[in-house]
Formats: structure tokens, sequence, C-alpha cells
């Protein structure tokens, strides 16, 4: 699924416009990477939890050369999903 299906989505059951669909659908996704970027912790009561934790340093290889190469810490964004999505069958 891609964001177009998502917007398409939502055209179908709110009978809105498409392009009120995907400004509304632009504009959760634009509030989302913002409040991650600000280190802030999204939860989405039965779909999971969005948070940043620290990434540690590390020593990784070139695939070509074999040479090790240093990676320098950083962040990144964790996905723990809820109960209900766990439960999916």
């Amino acid at each position: 699924m891609i964001k177009l299906d998502i917007i398409n989505e939502v055209v179908n059951r709110t009978g809105i416009t498409k392009t009120k669909a995907e400004m509304a659908v632009e504009t959760v996704f634009e509030t989302m990477k913002r409040a991650l970027h600000e280190g802030d912790r999204i939860e989405l009561r039965g779909f999971g939890i969005f948070n940043v934790r620290p990434r540690k340093t590390g020593i990784g290889r070139n695939p070509r050369t074999g040479a090790e190469v240093a990676i320098p810490p950083g962040k990144a964004v964790r996905f723990k999903p809820g109960k209900e999505l766990q439960t999916l069958q």
C-alpha cells in the first residue's frame, strides 16, 4: 500500500474531493514527522506507538573491500504495534 492508496480510501469512505483528502493525509503525516523530529511520542490507540530512540555507535564493514567503517551515533524511529494489530490473522 502506498500513500495514494490511503488517499483513495479516504475519498471512497468520506466522499470528499481527492484534493482535500490528499491535503488531510499530508497534514497527518507532516504532523507526525514534526512530532517525531521534536522527540515526542505518538500513540495511536489500537494501532501502535511511534517513538524516537538513540542508536549506538558501531563498527560496520564495507561489503566491497571488507574495510571497517565507524557508524556514528544517531536516532531511529521505532514502532511498537498495539494489541489489535499484533493479533492479526
